[in-house]
Protein backbone atom coordinates (compact mmCIF):
# COMPACT_ATOMS: atom_id res chain seq x y z
CA UNK A 1 0.00 0.00 0.00
CA UNK A 2 0.90 3.61 -0.31
CA UNK A 3 2.66 4.32 3.04
CA UNK A 4 4.72 7.34 4.70
CA UNK A 5 7.98 7.35 3.50
CA UNK A 6 9.93 7.51 6.60
CA UNK A 7 12.60 10.29 6.61
CA UNK A 8 15.02 9.23 9.49
CA UNK A 9 18.68 10.79 10.64
CA UNK A 10 21.25 8.84 11.92
CA UNK A 11 24.73 9.66 12.35
CA UNK A 12 28.01 8.14 10.96
CA UNK A 13 32.06 7.97 11.23
CA UNK A 14 33.40 8.33 8.38
CA UNK A 15 36.96 8.77 7.47
CA UNK A 16 38.36 10.98 4.71
CA UNK A 17 37.84 8.50 2.02
CA UNK A 18 34.54 6.49 3.05
CA UNK A 19 32.04 6.67 5.10
CA UNK A 20 31.03 3.72 7.22
CA UNK A 21 27.45 3.87 9.00
CA UNK A 22 27.88 3.25 12.42
CA UNK A 23 24.62 1.28 13.91
CA UNK A 24 21.42 3.08 13.14
CA UNK A 25 20.33 5.26 16.32
CA UNK A 26 17.58 6.59 14.51
CA UNK A 27 15.44 9.99 15.22
CA UNK A 28 12.49 11.20 13.38
CA UNK A 29 13.06 13.74 10.90
CA UNK A 30 9.74 13.86 9.13
CA UNK A 31 6.49 12.22 9.16
CA UNK A 32 4.40 13.84 6.71
CA UNK A 33 6.58 13.59 3.30
CA UNK A 34 4.86 10.33 1.18
CA UNK A 35 6.16 8.39 -2.05
CA UNK A 36 3.99 6.33 -3.84
CA UNK A 37 7.33 5.20 -5.91
CA UNK A 38 6.49 1.74 -4.22
CA UNK A 39 3.87 0.70 -6.58
CA UNK A 40 6.34 0.81 -9.45
CA UNK A 41 9.83 -0.34 -7.81
CA UNK A 42 7.78 -3.48 -5.70
CA UNK A 43 5.20 -5.94 -6.53
CA UNK A 44 1.40 -4.56 -6.51
CA UNK A 45 0.38 -3.29 -3.19
CA UNK A 46 0.77 1.85 -2.75
CA UNK A 47 2.88 26.14 2.62
CA UNK A 48 -0.55 28.04 2.89
CA UNK A 49 -3.26 26.93 1.15
CA UNK A 50 -4.92 28.19 -1.36
CA UNK A 51 -8.34 27.53 -3.13
CA UNK A 52 -7.99 27.18 -6.91
CA UNK A 53 -11.21 27.11 -9.17
CA UNK A 54 -10.67 25.43 -12.36
CA UNK A 55 -9.75 27.41 -14.95
CA UNK A 56 -10.34 26.86 -18.65
CA UNK A 57 -7.82 26.14 -21.00
CA UNK A 58 -8.96 30.07 -22.68
CA UNK A 59 -7.87 31.75 -19.48
CA UNK A 60 -4.11 30.49 -19.74
CA UNK A 61 -1.45 31.33 -21.90
CA UNK A 62 0.50 28.66 -23.64
CA UNK A 63 4.14 28.66 -22.96
CA UNK A 64 6.66 27.06 -24.90
CA UNK A 65 8.82 24.61 -22.29
CA UNK A 66 12.54 25.79 -21.98
CA UNK A 67 13.31 21.66 -22.65
CA UNK A 68 12.00 18.93 -23.08
CA UNK A 69 13.63 15.35 -22.30
CA UNK A 70 13.62 11.98 -23.61
CA UNK A 71 12.49 9.06 -21.41
CA UNK A 72 14.39 5.99 -21.24
CA UNK A 73 11.64 3.05 -20.91
CA UNK A 74 12.18 -0.51 -18.99
CA UNK A 75 9.66 -3.60 -19.00
CA UNK A 76 10.75 -5.58 -15.61
CA UNK A 77 8.29 -9.11 -15.68
CA UNK A 78 6.14 -10.16 -13.29
CA UNK A 79 6.09 -14.18 -12.78
CA UNK A 80 3.91 -16.36 -11.68
CA UNK A 81 4.53 -20.06 -11.39
CA UNK A 82 7.49 -19.59 -13.87
CA UNK A 83 5.36 -17.86 -16.53
CA UNK A 84 5.81 -14.09 -16.93
CA UNK A 85 1.80 -12.67 -16.61
CA UNK A 86 2.74 -8.87 -16.73
CA UNK A 87 5.47 -6.28 -16.84
CA UNK A 88 5.84 -3.52 -14.66
CA UNK A 89 7.48 -0.66 -17.08
CA UNK A 90 9.56 2.32 -15.46
CA UNK A 91 9.87 5.41 -17.22
CA UNK A 92 13.23 7.95 -16.84
CA UNK A 93 15.50 10.78 -18.38
CA UNK A 94 18.90 12.64 -17.67
CA UNK A 95 20.21 14.82 -15.34
CA UNK A 96 23.37 16.64 -14.71
CA UNK A 97 24.94 17.48 -11.68
CA UNK A 98 27.71 19.12 -10.47
CA UNK A 99 30.51 22.01 -12.29
CA UNK A 100 32.75 22.20 -14.33
CA UNK A 101 32.78 18.61 -15.83
CA UNK A 102 28.52 17.63 -15.24
CA UNK A 103 27.92 13.74 -14.60
CA UNK A 104 25.11 12.63 -15.63
CA UNK A 105 22.38 10.15 -14.54
CA UNK A 106 19.24 8.85 -15.25
CA UNK A 107 16.24 9.55 -12.92
CA UNK A 108 12.02 8.66 -12.57
CA UNK A 109 10.57 12.16 -12.42
CA UNK A 110 8.24 10.99 -9.74
CA UNK A 111 5.77 13.43 -8.59
CA UNK A 112 4.72 11.07 -5.62
CA UNK A 113 7.87 11.93 -4.08
CA UNK A 114 9.81 15.44 -3.02
CA UNK A 115 13.12 14.68 -3.14
CA UNK A 116 16.08 13.62 -5.38
CA UNK A 117 18.69 11.20 -4.58
CA UNK A 118 21.44 9.22 -6.17
CA UNK A 119 23.96 6.78 -5.30
CA UNK A 120 27.26 8.08 -3.89
CA UNK A 121 30.47 7.23 -5.39
CA UNK A 122 31.25 6.58 -1.57
CA UNK A 123 28.62 3.51 -1.67
CA UNK A 124 30.42 -0.15 -2.70
CA UNK A 125 27.78 -2.41 -2.92
CA UNK A 126 26.86 -4.56 -5.40
CA UNK A 127 23.56 -2.56 -6.17
CA UNK A 128 25.63 0.97 -5.87
CA UNK A 129 28.22 -0.42 -8.64
CA UNK A 130 25.24 -1.28 -10.84
CA UNK A 131 24.55 2.51 -11.42
CA UNK A 132 26.20 5.34 -12.46
CA UNK A 133 27.57 7.10 -8.87
CA UNK A 134 27.84 10.73 -7.58
CA UNK A 135 31.51 11.86 -6.84
CA UNK A 136 31.41 14.55 -4.36
CA UNK A 137 35.37 14.88 -4.91
CA UNK A 138 34.88 16.22 -9.00
CA UNK A 139 32.70 18.73 -8.31
CA UNK A 140 33.74 22.34 -7.53
CA UNK A 141 29.70 23.89 -7.05
CA UNK A 142 29.21 20.89 -4.14
CA UNK A 143 28.79 21.94 -0.37
CA UNK A 144 28.40 19.06 2.27
CA UNK A 145 25.70 20.05 4.77
CA UNK A 146 24.45 18.59 7.74
CA UNK A 147 20.53 17.90 7.94
CA UNK A 148 19.37 21.69 9.06
CA UNK A 149 21.15 22.61 5.61
CA UNK A 150 24.05 24.49 7.46
CA UNK A 151 27.82 23.67 5.72
CA UNK A 152 30.17 20.64 6.98
CA UNK A 153 33.77 21.64 7.90
CA UNK A 154 35.97 20.15 5.71
CA UNK A 155 37.88 17.76 8.41
CA UNK A 156 34.61 16.30 9.83
CA UNK A 157 34.67 13.14 11.56
CA UNK A 158 30.95 13.00 11.73
CA UNK A 159 27.83 13.39 9.15
CA UNK A 160 24.67 13.59 9.03
CA UNK A 161 22.59 10.77 7.56
CA UNK A 162 18.69 9.88 5.98
CA UNK A 163 17.04 6.76 5.70
CA UNK A 164 14.35 6.92 3.25
CA UNK A 165 11.96 3.68 2.95
CA UNK A 166 10.31 2.82 0.02
CA UNK A 167 7.60 0.35 0.34
CA UNK A 168 10.29 -2.76 0.20
CA UNK A 169 13.24 -0.26 -0.62
CA UNK A 170 15.89 1.55 1.45
CA UNK A 171 18.05 4.62 0.78
CA UNK A 172 20.63 5.37 3.28
CA UNK A 173 22.47 8.91 2.50
CA UNK A 174 24.06 12.30 3.23
CA UNK A 175 22.92 15.54 2.48
CA UNK A 176 24.94 18.01 -0.51
CA UNK A 177 23.86 21.39 -1.59
CA UNK A 178 24.70 21.04 -5.56
CA UNK A 179 24.01 22.66 -9.51
CA UNK A 180 21.45 20.22 -11.09
CA UNK A 181 20.69 21.02 -15.04
CA UNK A 182 18.28 19.51 -17.12
CA UNK A 183 20.80 19.79 -19.80
CA UNK A 184 24.88 18.84 -19.99
CA UNK A 185 26.08 22.48 -18.91
CA UNK A 186 30.07 20.73 -18.33
CA UNK A 187 32.81 23.60 -18.90
CA UNK A 188 30.25 26.14 -17.62
CA UNK A 189 31.43 27.51 -13.87
CA UNK A 190 28.35 30.07 -13.87
CA UNK A 191 25.58 28.44 -14.45
CA UNK A 192 22.68 31.42 -13.00
CA UNK A 193 21.85 32.83 -16.80
CA UNK A 194 20.64 28.57 -17.58
CA UNK A 195 16.96 28.49 -16.99
CA UNK A 196 17.73 25.03 -16.99
CA UNK A 197 19.88 24.91 -13.87
CA UNK A 198 19.65 25.35 -10.16
CA UNK A 199 20.79 24.66 -6.92
CA UNK A 200 19.58 22.13 -4.50
CA UNK A 201 19.74 19.91 -1.40
CA UNK A 202 20.47 16.16 -2.36
CA UNK A 203 20.88 12.92 -1.14
CA UNK A 204 24.00 11.20 -1.95
CA UNK A 205 23.05 7.49 -1.43
CA UNK A 206 25.83 5.14 0.84
CA UNK A 207 23.26 2.44 0.94
CA UNK A 208 20.66 1.08 -1.52
CA UNK A 209 19.03 -2.03 -0.53
CA UNK A 210 19.26 -4.76 -3.33
CA UNK A 211 15.15 -4.79 -4.00
CA UNK A 212 14.00 -3.24 -6.03
CA UNK A 213 17.39 -0.90 -7.22
CA UNK A 214 19.28 -4.36 -8.66
CA UNK A 215 16.32 -4.56 -10.68
CA UNK A 216 16.02 -1.22 -12.89
CA UNK A 217 18.36 0.73 -14.70
CA UNK A 218 17.89 4.11 -13.44
CA UNK A 219 20.02 5.71 -11.35
CA UNK A 220 17.55 7.75 -9.03
CA UNK A 221 14.64 8.93 -8.49
CA UNK A 222 13.89 12.81 -8.46
CA UNK A 223 10.69 13.99 -6.43
CA UNK A 224 7.81 16.40 -8.01
CA UNK A 225 5.52 16.28 -5.71
CA UNK A 226 4.39 19.78 -4.29
CA UNK A 227 6.55 21.92 -2.23
CA UNK A 228 5.56 20.30 1.09
CA UNK A 229 6.21 17.42 0.29
CA UNK A 230 10.13 17.85 0.77
CA UNK A 231 11.50 18.01 4.17
CA UNK A 232 12.85 21.41 3.33
CA UNK A 233 12.05 23.53 0.32
CA UNK A 234 15.52 23.30 -0.74
CA UNK A 235 14.89 19.61 -1.73
CA UNK A 236 12.19 20.92 -4.02
CA UNK A 237 13.62 20.48 -7.43
CA UNK A 238 10.48 22.00 -9.35
CA UNK A 239 10.14 24.66 -6.51
CA UNK A 240 13.55 25.36 -6.73
CA UNK A 241 13.42 26.13 -10.55
CA UNK A 242 10.30 27.78 -9.87
CA UNK A 243 11.11 29.96 -7.36
CA UNK A 244 14.57 31.01 -8.60
CA UNK A 245 14.78 31.41 -12.62
CA UNK A 246 11.73 32.98 -14.08
CA UNK A 247 10.15 30.03 -16.10
CA UNK A 248 7.72 31.06 -19.00
CA UNK A 249 5.29 29.37 -17.03
CA UNK A 250 5.24 27.27 -13.52
CA UNK A 251 4.61 23.98 -14.86
CA UNK A 252 5.92 20.72 -16.11
CA UNK A 253 4.08 18.49 -19.10
CA UNK A 254 4.59 14.06 -18.86
CA UNK A 255 3.75 12.24 -21.97
CA UNK A 256 3.46 8.58 -22.30
CA UNK A 257 4.30 7.28 -26.17
CA UNK A 258 2.08 4.26 -27.07
CA UNK A 259 5.24 3.10 -29.08
CA UNK A 260 8.51 2.39 -27.89
CA UNK A 261 10.20 3.62 -31.15
CA UNK A 262 9.03 7.18 -30.23
CA UNK A 263 9.69 7.91 -26.86
CA UNK A 264 8.07 9.43 -24.03
CA UNK A 265 8.89 12.67 -22.80
CA UNK A 266 8.77 15.07 -20.23
CA UNK A 267 8.59 18.98 -20.38
CA UNK A 268 9.81 21.88 -17.90
CA UNK A 269 8.82 25.21 -17.73
CA UNK A 270 5.15 25.11 -19.92
CA UNK A 271 3.27 22.07 -21.75
CA UNK A 272 3.90 20.66 -25.24
CA UNK A 273 1.46 21.15 -27.03
CA UNK A 274 2.10 19.35 -30.01
CA UNK A 275 1.72 15.72 -27.59
CA UNK A 276 -1.93 17.43 -27.08
CA UNK A 277 -5.34 16.06 -29.20
CA UNK A 278 -7.27 18.49 -27.33
CA UNK A 279 -6.81 21.50 -25.18
CA UNK A 280 -6.04 20.78 -21.40
CA UNK A 281 -9.52 20.59 -18.62
CA UNK A 282 -7.90 22.15 -15.52
CA UNK A 283 -8.49 20.45 -12.11
CA UNK A 284 -7.61 22.15 -8.46
CA UNK A 285 -5.67 20.00 -6.30
CA UNK A 286 -7.93 18.61 -3.75
CA UNK A 287 -5.27 20.16 -0.10
CA UNK A 288 -2.14 20.50 -1.58
CA UNK A 289 -0.47 21.16 2.07
CA UNK A 290 -0.20 17.57 1.86
CA UNK A 291 2.05 17.81 -1.25
CA UNK A 292 0.72 15.11 -3.63
CA UNK A 293 -0.62 16.03 -7.09
CA UNK A 294 -4.26 14.98 -5.89
CA UNK A 295 -7.68 16.11 -6.87
CA UNK A 296 -11.32 14.97 -6.13
CA UNK A 297 -13.29 12.36 -7.64
CA UNK A 298 -17.01 13.01 -7.86
CA UNK A 299 -17.46 9.67 -9.23
CA UNK A 300 -16.68 6.68 -10.55
CA UNK A 301 -18.31 4.39 -13.41
CA UNK A 302 -17.87 1.18 -15.06
CA UNK A 303 -20.08 0.71 -18.10
CA UNK A 304 -22.25 3.70 -16.69
CA UNK A 305 -22.65 2.19 -13.54
CA UNK A 306 -21.45 3.98 -10.81
CA UNK A 307 -20.18 2.35 -7.85
CA UNK A 308 -21.55 3.33 -4.10
CA UNK A 309 -17.73 4.03 -2.72
CA UNK A 310 -17.50 7.98 -4.21
CA UNK A 311 -21.45 8.49 -3.65
CA UNK A 312 -20.57 10.48 -0.20
CA UNK A 313 -17.79 13.05 -2.24
CA UNK A 314 -14.94 11.34 0.15
CA UNK A 315 -13.10 9.85 -3.03
CA UNK A 316 -9.70 11.36 -3.76
CA UNK A 317 -7.26 10.52 -6.98
CA UNK A 318 -2.75 11.44 -7.25
CA UNK A 319 -1.91 11.66 -10.19
CA UNK A 320 1.67 9.66 -10.28
CA UNK A 321 4.10 9.38 -12.58
CA UNK A 322 6.11 6.67 -10.52
CA UNK A 323 3.30 4.30 -10.64
CA UNK A 324 2.69 2.17 -13.23
CA UNK A 325 -0.84 0.97 -12.57
CA UNK A 326 -4.37 2.11 -11.64
CA UNK A 327 -4.68 1.81 -8.19
CA UNK A 328 -8.15 1.36 -6.58
CA UNK A 329 -8.91 1.28 -2.52
CA UNK A 330 -8.78 -2.05 -1.45
CA UNK A 331 -12.56 -2.17 -0.18
CA UNK A 332 -13.92 -1.86 -3.69
CA UNK A 333 -10.63 -3.23 -5.88
CA UNK A 334 -12.39 -6.97 -6.05
CA UNK A 335 -15.60 -5.74 -7.65
CA UNK A 336 -14.05 -3.23 -9.98
CA UNK A 337 -12.41 -6.73 -11.31
CA UNK A 338 -15.35 -8.31 -11.73
CA UNK A 339 -16.85 -5.18 -13.69
CA UNK A 340 -13.75 -5.26 -15.36
CA UNK A 341 -13.33 -9.02 -16.20
CA UNK A 342 -14.61 -10.06 -20.03
CA UNK A 343 -15.23 -13.90 -20.90
CA UNK A 344 -13.44 -14.12 -24.25
CA UNK A 345 -15.48 -16.59 -26.87
CA UNK A 346 -14.21 -19.66 -28.63
CA UNK A 347 -11.18 -20.39 -26.42
CA UNK A 348 -8.24 -19.04 -28.14
CA UNK A 349 -4.57 -20.21 -27.31
CA UNK A 350 -3.27 -16.88 -27.89
CA UNK A 351 -5.01 -13.93 -27.22
CA UNK A 352 -4.01 -9.66 -26.19
CA UNK A 353 -6.29 -8.66 -24.01
CA UNK A 354 -5.97 -5.21 -24.95
CA UNK A 355 -7.00 -5.73 -27.94
CA UNK A 356 -10.57 -7.28 -26.99
CA UNK A 357 -13.60 -4.78 -26.14
CA UNK A 358 -14.50 -3.94 -22.65
CA UNK A 359 -16.11 -1.26 -20.93
CA UNK A 360 -14.63 2.02 -20.06
CA UNK A 361 -13.52 3.05 -16.27
CA UNK A 362 -14.72 6.87 -15.58
CA UNK A 363 -13.58 9.11 -13.22
CA UNK A 364 -15.72 12.28 -13.01
CA UNK A 365 -13.77 15.08 -11.42
CA UNK A 366 -14.21 18.45 -9.93
CA UNK A 367 -14.95 21.27 -12.86
CA UNK A 368 -17.26 18.83 -14.83
CA UNK A 369 -13.80 17.08 -16.41
CA UNK A 370 -14.04 13.32 -17.13
CA UNK A 371 -11.12 11.32 -16.99
CA UNK A 372 -11.97 7.51 -18.97
CA UNK A 373 -10.13 4.61 -19.79
CA UNK A 374 -11.07 1.81 -22.16
CA UNK A 375 -9.87 -1.86 -21.93
CA UNK A 376 -6.70 -1.15 -24.04
CA UNK A 377 -5.52 1.11 -20.75
CA UNK A 378 -6.43 -0.80 -17.99
CA UNK A 379 -6.09 -4.69 -19.39
CA UNK A 380 -3.64 -7.05 -18.41
CA UNK A 381 -1.87 -8.24 -21.83
CA UNK A 382 -2.04 -12.15 -20.85
CA UNK A 383 -5.34 -13.75 -20.10
CA UNK A 384 -6.04 -16.19 -17.60
CA UNK A 385 -7.97 -19.79 -18.93
CA UNK A 386 -9.82 -21.22 -15.86
CA UNK A 387 -9.78 -24.65 -15.93
CA UNK A 388 -12.79 -26.76 -14.56
CA UNK A 389 -11.70 -30.01 -13.57
CA UNK A 390 -14.85 -31.50 -12.71
CA UNK A 391 -16.24 -30.93 -16.16
CA UNK A 392 -12.93 -30.72 -18.07
CA UNK A 393 -14.14 -27.22 -19.79
CA UNK A 394 -12.02 -24.50 -19.62
CA UNK A 395 -13.04 -20.40 -20.01
CA UNK A 396 -10.88 -17.76 -21.24
CA UNK A 397 -10.83 -14.71 -19.26
CA UNK A 398 -9.52 -11.08 -19.46
CA UNK A 399 -8.89 -9.10 -16.77
CA UNK A 400 -8.23 -6.10 -14.90
CA UNK A 401 -3.95 -5.07 -13.98
CA UNK A 402 -5.36 -3.35 -10.72
CA UNK A 403 -3.18 -1.71 -7.53
CA UNK A 404 -5.19 -2.48 -4.43
CA UNK A 405 -4.37 0.57 -2.14
CA UNK A 406 -4.57 0.55 1.12
CA UNK A 407 -5.76 4.00 2.90
CA UNK A 408 -4.04 5.68 6.15
CA UNK A 409 -4.83 8.87 8.02
CA UNK A 410 -3.00 10.58 5.36
CA UNK A 411 -4.48 9.89 1.92
CA UNK A 412 -7.87 8.83 3.35
CA UNK A 413 -9.93 5.50 3.30
CA UNK A 414 -10.97 6.30 -0.34
CA UNK A 415 -7.60 7.37 -2.22
CA UNK A 416 -7.38 6.34 -5.92
CA UNK A 417 -4.14 6.31 -7.51
CA UNK A 418 -3.87 7.65 -11.47
CA UNK A 419 -0.63 5.38 -12.71
CA UNK A 420 0.45 5.13 -16.22
CA UNK A 421 -2.51 3.52 -18.21
CA UNK A 422 -4.35 6.94 -17.34
CA UNK A 423 -1.33 9.10 -17.94
CA UNK A 424 -0.42 7.13 -21.29
CA UNK A 425 -4.33 7.86 -22.08
CA UNK A 426 -4.09 11.67 -21.70
CA UNK A 427 -1.23 14.37 -21.49
CA UNK A 428 -1.45 15.85 -18.14
CA UNK A 429 0.28 19.34 -16.98
CA UNK A 430 1.14 20.12 -13.72
CA UNK A 431 0.99 24.09 -12.86
CA UNK A 432 2.53 24.26 -9.94
CA UNK A 433 1.78 28.34 -8.71
CA UNK A 434 -1.54 27.59 -9.68
CA UNK A 435 -1.96 24.17 -8.07
CA UNK A 436 -3.56 22.77 -10.38
CA UNK A 437 -3.46 19.53 -12.63
CA UNK A 438 -4.41 20.21 -16.64
CA UNK A 439 -6.27 16.94 -18.80
CA UNK A 440 -5.88 16.52 -22.66
CA UNK A 441 -6.50 13.62 -24.70
CA UNK A 442 -2.83 12.71 -25.62
CA UNK A 443 -1.90 13.04 -29.25
CA UNK A 444 0.07 9.46 -29.92
CA UNK A 445 2.97 9.50 -32.41
CA UNK A 446 1.76 9.79 -36.46
CA UNK A 447 3.08 6.89 -38.74
CA UNK A 448 5.31 9.33 -39.96
CA UNK A 449 6.83 10.27 -36.75
CA UNK A 450 7.13 6.30 -36.15
CA UNK A 451 8.69 5.90 -39.55
CA UNK A 452 11.73 8.35 -39.18
CA UNK A 453 12.63 7.75 -35.48
CA UNK A 454 13.37 3.95 -37.01
CA UNK A 455 15.70 5.62 -39.41
CA UNK A 456 16.80 8.60 -36.74
CA UNK A 457 19.98 8.12 -34.31
CA UNK A 458 18.23 6.77 -31.28
CA UNK A 459 17.39 9.54 -28.23
CA UNK A 460 16.45 7.14 -25.84
CA UNK A 461 16.95 3.10 -24.60
CA UNK A 462 14.21 0.57 -24.70
CA UNK A 463 15.09 -2.45 -21.89
CA UNK A 464 13.52 -5.54 -21.55
CA UNK A 465 11.15 -5.19 -24.51
CA UNK A 466 8.57 -8.34 -24.44
CA UNK A 467 8.12 -10.22 -27.30
CA UNK A 468 5.25 -8.60 -30.38
CA UNK A 469 3.17 -12.07 -30.01
CA UNK A 470 0.19 -12.04 -28.65
CA UNK A 471 0.56 -14.11 -25.18
CA UNK A 472 -0.68 -17.74 -24.56
CA UNK A 473 -3.04 -17.62 -21.20
CA UNK A 474 -1.98 -18.42 -17.77
CA UNK A 475 -3.93 -21.23 -16.58
CA UNK A 476 -5.88 -21.81 -13.45
CA UNK A 477 -7.62 -25.05 -12.38
CA UNK A 478 -10.58 -24.82 -10.12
Amino acid sequence: PAQNQALKLKRSRISPDIETPSRPNFMMFAASAISLLSALLVSPVVANTTTVVAITSAAVAVARPIVTIPLDKQYVPVVRNDKIVSYKTAYFGKVFLGLPAQQSFTVVFDTGSGHLFLPSSRCETETCLKHNRYNRTSSLSAVDLDHEGRQVVANATQRDQVNIAYGTGEVTGAFVRETICLGDHSGDLETEASKECVRIRVITATELTKEPFNTFQFDGVLGLGLASLAVDPEFSFFGQLSKLNSLPEDRFGYFLSRTDSVPSEISFGGHDSRRMATELEWVPVHKPELGFWQIKVLSVSVAGEALPLCEDGECTAIADTGTSLIGAPRQVSQRLHWLLARKVPDNPSEIDCRTFPGPDLVFELEGGVKVTVGPEDYSRATAMRVLQSKTNSSQVICRASLLPVDGDEVLGLKAWILGEPVLRKYYTAYDWRRQQIGWAIAKQPSEDEVAAAAVAEPVHAVYGAPPTDPPTPTQVVV
